[in-house]
Protein backbone atom coordinates (compact mmCIF):
# COMPACT_ATOMS: atom_id res chain seq x y z
CA UNK A 1 0.00 0.00 0.00
CA UNK A 2 1.19 3.54 -0.74
CA UNK A 3 1.57 5.97 2.13
CA UNK A 4 -1.25 8.27 0.99
CA UNK A 5 -3.64 5.31 0.58
CA UNK A 6 -2.73 4.01 4.02
CA UNK A 7 -3.17 7.43 5.61
CA UNK A 8 -6.54 7.92 3.90
CA UNK A 9 -7.72 4.52 5.19
CA UNK A 10 -6.71 5.40 8.75
CA UNK A 11 -8.49 8.76 8.52
CA UNK A 12 -11.60 6.96 7.27
CA UNK A 13 -11.55 4.73 10.37
CA UNK A 14 -10.37 1.59 8.57
CA UNK A 15 -7.86 0.49 11.21
CA UNK A 16 -6.21 -2.94 10.96
CA UNK A 17 -4.50 -4.97 13.71
CA UNK A 18 -0.92 -4.88 12.34
CA UNK A 19 1.03 -2.43 10.18
CA UNK A 20 4.57 -3.08 9.00
CA UNK A 21 6.24 0.08 7.72
CA UNK A 22 9.71 -0.39 6.25
CA UNK A 23 12.06 1.14 3.72
CA UNK A 24 14.73 3.77 3.21
CA UNK A 25 12.45 6.86 3.15
CA UNK A 26 11.87 7.57 6.82
CA UNK A 27 9.55 10.50 6.11
CA UNK A 28 6.65 8.28 4.98
CA UNK A 29 7.06 5.99 7.99
CA UNK A 30 7.15 8.92 10.42
CA UNK A 31 4.08 10.43 8.75
CA UNK A 32 2.02 7.29 9.43
CA UNK A 33 3.43 6.76 12.93
CA UNK A 34 2.80 10.38 13.90
CA UNK A 35 -0.81 10.16 12.74
CA UNK A 36 -1.33 6.91 14.66
CA UNK A 37 0.13 8.48 17.78
CA UNK A 38 -1.83 11.72 17.63
CA UNK A 39 -5.14 10.87 15.99
CA UNK A 40 -6.26 7.25 16.34
CA UNK A 41 -7.26 7.75 19.97
CA UNK A 42 -9.14 10.54 21.68
CA UNK A 43 -6.98 12.60 23.99
CA UNK A 44 -8.67 11.15 27.07
CA UNK A 45 -8.01 7.60 25.80
CA UNK A 46 -4.28 8.01 25.20
CA UNK A 47 -3.06 7.75 28.81
CA UNK A 48 -4.05 4.08 29.12
CA UNK A 49 -4.18 2.96 25.50
CA UNK A 50 -1.14 4.42 23.74
CA UNK A 51 2.17 2.55 24.09
CA UNK A 52 5.35 3.67 22.36
CA UNK A 53 8.38 1.36 22.37
CA UNK A 54 11.84 1.72 20.82
CA UNK A 55 13.61 -1.18 19.17
CA UNK A 56 17.00 -0.53 20.73
CA UNK A 57 15.58 -0.72 24.26
CA UNK A 58 12.91 -3.37 23.72
CA UNK A 59 12.71 -7.14 23.46
CA UNK A 60 9.96 -8.95 21.58
CA UNK A 61 8.26 -10.05 24.82
CA UNK A 62 7.58 -6.45 25.78
CA UNK A 63 5.96 -5.87 22.39
CA UNK A 64 3.86 -9.02 22.76
CA UNK A 65 2.75 -8.05 26.27
CA UNK A 66 1.74 -4.59 25.10
CA UNK A 67 -0.03 -5.82 21.94
CA UNK A 68 -1.98 -8.55 23.73
CA UNK A 69 -3.46 -6.23 26.35
CA UNK A 70 -7.04 -5.10 25.94
CA UNK A 71 -7.98 -1.44 25.77
CA UNK A 72 -9.31 0.43 28.81
CA UNK A 73 -12.47 2.50 28.25
CA UNK A 74 -11.72 2.78 24.53
CA UNK A 75 -12.56 0.74 21.41
CA UNK A 76 -8.89 0.06 20.68
CA UNK A 77 -5.36 0.55 21.87
CA UNK A 78 -2.40 1.69 19.78
CA UNK A 79 1.10 0.22 20.11
CA UNK A 80 3.92 1.81 18.11
CA UNK A 81 7.30 0.10 17.85
CA UNK A 82 9.69 2.78 16.61
CA UNK A 83 13.21 2.14 15.28
CA UNK A 84 12.36 -1.54 14.82
CA UNK A 85 15.50 -1.98 12.71
CA UNK A 86 17.47 -1.82 15.99
CA UNK A 87 15.54 -4.71 17.59
CA UNK A 88 17.44 -7.96 17.11
CA UNK A 89 14.51 -10.10 18.32
CA UNK A 90 12.02 -8.59 15.85
CA UNK A 91 11.49 -11.90 13.93
CA UNK A 92 10.23 -13.47 17.16
CA UNK A 93 7.01 -11.51 16.74
CA UNK A 94 6.16 -14.13 14.12
CA UNK A 95 3.60 -15.91 16.35
CA UNK A 96 1.67 -12.67 16.89
CA UNK A 97 1.33 -11.96 13.17
CA UNK A 98 -1.03 -14.87 12.48
CA UNK A 99 -3.17 -14.25 15.58
CA UNK A 100 -3.14 -10.53 16.44
CA UNK A 101 -5.38 -8.96 19.05
CA UNK A 102 -8.28 -7.42 17.09
CA UNK A 103 -8.59 -4.43 19.45
CA UNK A 104 -4.90 -3.51 19.07
CA UNK A 105 -3.41 -1.49 16.24
CA UNK A 106 0.29 -2.42 16.22
CA UNK A 107 2.59 -0.24 14.08
CA UNK A 108 6.08 -1.65 13.45
CA UNK A 109 8.35 1.08 12.08
CA UNK A 110 11.48 -0.35 10.43
CA UNK A 111 13.26 2.75 9.11
CA UNK A 112 16.13 3.56 6.72
CA UNK A 113 16.13 0.19 4.93
CA UNK A 114 13.80 -2.56 3.82
CA UNK A 115 13.46 -5.62 5.99
CA UNK A 116 15.19 -8.46 4.16
CA UNK A 117 15.96 -10.85 7.01
CA UNK A 118 14.01 -13.81 8.36
CA UNK A 119 11.97 -15.21 5.44
CA UNK A 120 9.25 -16.78 7.59
CA UNK A 121 8.69 -13.48 9.39
CA UNK A 122 8.62 -11.54 6.12
CA UNK A 123 6.07 -13.97 4.65
CA UNK A 124 3.93 -13.65 7.77
CA UNK A 125 4.11 -9.86 7.52
CA UNK A 126 2.99 -9.95 3.89
CA UNK A 127 0.20 -12.39 4.71
CA UNK A 128 -1.23 -10.82 7.86
CA UNK A 129 -0.21 -7.15 8.04
CA UNK A 130 -0.80 -3.96 6.12
CA UNK A 131 2.61 -3.33 4.55
CA UNK A 132 4.09 0.00 3.51
CA UNK A 133 7.31 -0.12 1.50
CA UNK A 134 8.72 3.37 1.96
CA UNK A 135 10.76 3.81 -1.19
CA UNK A 136 12.71 7.03 -1.79
CA UNK A 137 11.12 9.53 -4.12
CA UNK A 138 12.60 9.74 -7.61
CA UNK A 139 14.48 12.93 -8.38
CA UNK A 140 12.19 13.78 -11.28
CA UNK A 141 9.11 13.45 -9.03
CA UNK A 142 10.42 15.76 -6.32
CA UNK A 143 9.21 19.11 -7.76
CA UNK A 144 5.62 17.84 -7.98
CA UNK A 145 5.85 16.59 -4.39
CA UNK A 146 7.12 20.00 -3.22
CA UNK A 147 4.30 21.78 -5.08
CA UNK A 148 1.71 19.50 -3.49
CA UNK A 149 3.22 19.90 -0.01
CA UNK A 150 3.08 23.68 -0.31
CA UNK A 151 -0.39 23.66 -1.86
CA UNK A 152 -1.71 21.79 1.18
CA UNK A 153 -0.38 24.70 3.26
CA UNK A 154 -1.95 27.31 0.92
CA UNK A 155 1.23 28.38 -0.87
CA UNK A 156 2.23 28.43 -4.52
CA UNK A 157 5.78 28.57 -5.85
CA UNK A 158 7.48 30.01 -8.92
CA UNK A 159 9.33 27.53 -11.16
CA UNK A 160 12.76 29.05 -10.47
CA UNK A 161 12.28 28.75 -6.71
CA UNK A 162 10.88 25.23 -7.08
CA UNK A 163 13.88 24.06 -9.09
CA UNK A 164 16.28 25.73 -6.66
CA UNK A 165 14.80 23.85 -3.69
CA UNK A 166 14.55 20.54 -5.54
CA UNK A 167 18.10 20.68 -6.86
CA UNK A 168 19.79 21.95 -3.72
CA UNK A 169 18.09 19.94 -0.98
CA UNK A 170 18.08 16.55 -2.67
CA UNK A 171 15.51 13.79 -2.26
CA UNK A 172 15.52 13.32 1.52
CA UNK A 173 11.88 14.23 2.14
CA UNK A 174 12.39 14.77 5.87
CA UNK A 175 15.00 17.42 5.08
CA UNK A 176 12.89 19.00 2.32
CA UNK A 177 9.75 19.07 4.48
CA UNK A 178 11.68 20.66 7.35
CA UNK A 179 12.92 23.47 5.10
CA UNK A 180 9.48 23.98 3.56
CA UNK A 181 8.01 24.25 7.05
CA UNK A 182 10.54 27.00 7.81
CA UNK A 183 9.35 28.84 4.72
CA UNK A 184 5.71 28.42 5.74
CA UNK A 185 6.38 29.80 9.22
CA UNK A 186 7.93 32.97 7.84
CA UNK A 187 5.47 33.69 5.01
CA UNK A 188 1.75 34.44 4.95
CA UNK A 189 -0.59 31.80 3.48
CA UNK A 190 -1.40 32.65 -0.12
CA UNK A 191 2.14 33.83 -0.85
CA UNK A 192 3.70 32.82 -4.16
CA UNK A 193 7.17 31.71 -3.11
CA UNK A 194 10.04 33.05 -5.22
CA UNK A 195 13.81 32.61 -5.27
CA UNK A 196 14.31 35.58 -2.93
CA UNK A 197 12.08 33.90 -0.31
CA UNK A 198 14.13 30.71 -0.65
CA UNK A 199 17.41 32.59 -0.26
CA UNK A 200 16.18 34.54 2.78
CA UNK A 201 14.54 31.64 4.65
CA UNK A 202 16.40 28.49 3.59
CA UNK A 203 19.79 30.07 2.94
CA UNK A 204 20.22 28.87 -0.64
CA UNK A 205 21.74 31.58 -2.77
CA UNK A 206 19.88 31.79 -6.07
CA UNK A 207 23.07 32.88 -7.83
CA UNK A 208 25.89 31.16 -5.95
CA UNK A 209 25.21 27.50 -5.27
CA UNK A 210 26.53 24.12 -6.38
CA UNK A 211 24.00 23.80 -9.21
CA UNK A 212 24.86 27.20 -10.62
CA UNK A 213 28.51 26.07 -10.57
CA UNK A 214 27.56 23.03 -12.67
CA UNK A 215 25.70 25.22 -15.12
CA UNK A 216 28.50 27.79 -15.35
CA UNK A 217 31.06 25.06 -16.03
CA UNK A 218 28.75 23.51 -18.63
CA UNK A 219 28.54 26.87 -20.38
CA UNK A 220 32.26 27.53 -19.90
CA UNK A 221 31.35 30.85 -18.29
CA UNK A 222 34.76 31.42 -16.73
CA UNK A 223 33.88 34.67 -14.97
CA UNK A 224 30.79 33.20 -13.34
CA UNK A 225 32.71 30.08 -12.27
CA UNK A 226 35.29 32.35 -10.63
CA UNK A 227 32.63 34.35 -8.78
CA UNK A 228 30.93 31.20 -7.47
CA UNK A 229 34.20 29.63 -6.29
CA UNK A 230 35.14 32.91 -4.61
CA UNK A 231 31.72 33.00 -2.89
CA UNK A 232 32.23 29.44 -1.67
CA UNK A 233 35.57 30.47 -0.19
CA UNK A 234 33.90 33.25 1.78
CA UNK A 235 30.84 31.13 2.67
CA UNK A 236 32.08 27.54 3.16
CA UNK A 237 28.65 26.16 4.10
CA UNK A 238 27.28 27.18 0.70
CA UNK A 239 29.54 24.82 -1.23
CA UNK A 240 31.19 22.11 0.88
CA UNK A 241 33.71 20.31 -1.29
CA UNK A 242 32.67 16.66 -1.11
CA UNK A 243 28.97 17.25 -1.94
CA UNK A 244 30.09 19.62 -4.71
CA UNK A 245 32.31 16.91 -6.16
CA UNK A 246 29.40 14.46 -6.04
CA UNK A 247 27.15 16.81 -7.97
CA UNK A 248 29.89 17.55 -10.51
CA UNK A 249 30.38 13.81 -10.99
CA UNK A 250 26.64 13.33 -11.59
CA UNK A 251 26.61 16.27 -14.01
CA UNK A 252 29.52 15.16 -16.19
CA UNK A 253 28.35 11.54 -16.09
CA UNK A 254 25.11 12.72 -17.71
CA UNK A 255 27.11 14.66 -20.28
CA UNK A 256 29.01 11.46 -21.11
CA UNK A 257 25.78 9.44 -21.34
CA UNK A 258 24.39 12.07 -23.69
CA UNK A 259 27.39 11.62 -25.99
CA UNK A 260 26.92 7.85 -26.19
CA UNK A 261 23.11 7.59 -26.10
CA UNK A 262 22.57 8.00 -29.83
CA UNK A 263 19.54 9.69 -31.40
CA UNK A 264 16.52 9.71 -29.09
CA UNK A 265 13.33 11.70 -28.64
CA UNK A 266 13.53 14.40 -26.00
CA UNK A 267 11.27 12.59 -23.53
CA UNK A 268 13.30 9.37 -23.91
CA UNK A 269 16.56 11.26 -23.39
CA UNK A 270 15.23 13.09 -20.33
CA UNK A 271 14.19 9.77 -18.81
CA UNK A 272 17.57 8.20 -19.60
CA UNK A 273 19.37 11.09 -17.88
CA UNK A 274 16.85 11.06 -15.00
CA UNK A 275 15.97 14.71 -15.59
CA UNK A 276 12.89 16.44 -14.23
CA UNK A 277 11.70 17.34 -17.72
CA UNK A 278 12.74 17.85 -21.30
CA UNK A 279 13.35 21.54 -20.54
CA UNK A 280 16.54 20.51 -18.68
CA UNK A 281 18.05 18.89 -21.77
CA UNK A 282 19.24 22.21 -23.22
CA UNK A 283 21.74 22.69 -20.39
CA UNK A 284 23.31 19.26 -20.92
CA UNK A 285 23.41 19.65 -24.68
CA UNK A 286 25.27 22.93 -24.22
CA UNK A 287 27.75 21.18 -21.92
CA UNK A 288 28.16 18.34 -24.43
CA UNK A 289 29.11 20.86 -27.12
CA UNK A 290 31.79 22.32 -24.87
CA UNK A 291 33.06 18.99 -23.55
CA UNK A 292 33.52 16.12 -26.07
CA UNK A 293 33.20 12.58 -24.76
CA UNK A 294 36.96 12.15 -24.18
CA UNK A 295 37.07 15.43 -22.23
CA UNK A 296 34.08 14.37 -20.10
CA UNK A 297 35.97 11.15 -19.30
CA UNK A 298 39.04 13.15 -18.27
CA UNK A 299 36.90 15.32 -15.99
CA UNK A 300 35.35 12.28 -14.31
CA UNK A 301 38.87 10.97 -13.68
CA UNK A 302 39.85 14.38 -12.26
CA UNK A 303 36.85 14.33 -9.94
CA UNK A 304 37.90 10.94 -8.61
CA UNK A 305 41.41 12.30 -7.97
CA UNK A 306 40.11 15.37 -6.13
CA UNK A 307 37.61 13.34 -4.13
CA UNK A 308 40.56 11.36 -2.75
CA UNK A 309 42.49 14.57 -2.06
CA UNK A 310 39.48 16.02 -0.22
CA UNK A 311 39.60 12.91 2.00
CA UNK A 312 43.32 13.35 2.71
CA UNK A 313 44.75 10.92 0.15
CA UNK A 314 47.92 12.33 -1.45
CA UNK A 315 47.08 15.76 -0.06
CA UNK A 316 48.30 17.23 3.22
CA UNK A 317 46.54 20.61 3.15
CA UNK A 318 43.15 21.55 4.58
CA UNK A 319 42.01 24.33 2.22
CA UNK A 320 38.94 22.96 0.43
CA UNK A 321 38.49 26.11 -1.60
CA UNK A 322 42.03 25.90 -2.92
CA UNK A 323 41.34 22.35 -4.08
CA UNK A 324 38.15 23.49 -5.79
CA UNK A 325 40.00 26.33 -7.52
CA UNK A 326 42.59 23.89 -8.86
CA UNK A 327 39.89 21.50 -10.03
CA UNK A 328 37.78 24.01 -11.93
CA UNK A 329 40.89 25.47 -13.56
CA UNK A 330 41.78 21.99 -14.85
CA UNK A 331 38.21 21.37 -16.01
CA UNK A 332 38.13 24.65 -17.94
CA UNK A 333 41.62 24.33 -19.39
Amino acid sequence: MKHDELLAALKAGNVQPVYFLHGPEAYFIDLIADYAESSLLQEAEQAFNLTILYGKDTEFKAVLDAARRYPMMAPRQVVILKEAQDMSSLPQLLSYMSNPTPTTALFICHKHKKFTGNTAFLNAVKGHAVVLEADPIKERDLPAWIEQYLKARKFTIKPAALNLIAEYLGTSLAKVANELDKLALNLSPGTEINAAHVEANIGISKDYNMFELNKALGERDIKKVGRIVQYFGANPKSGPLIPTLGLLFAYFTKVLILHHAGPKKDDEMAKLLDLRGTWALAEYRTAARHYPAHKAMQIISLLHEYDLKAKGVNYVGSDENELLRELVWKILH
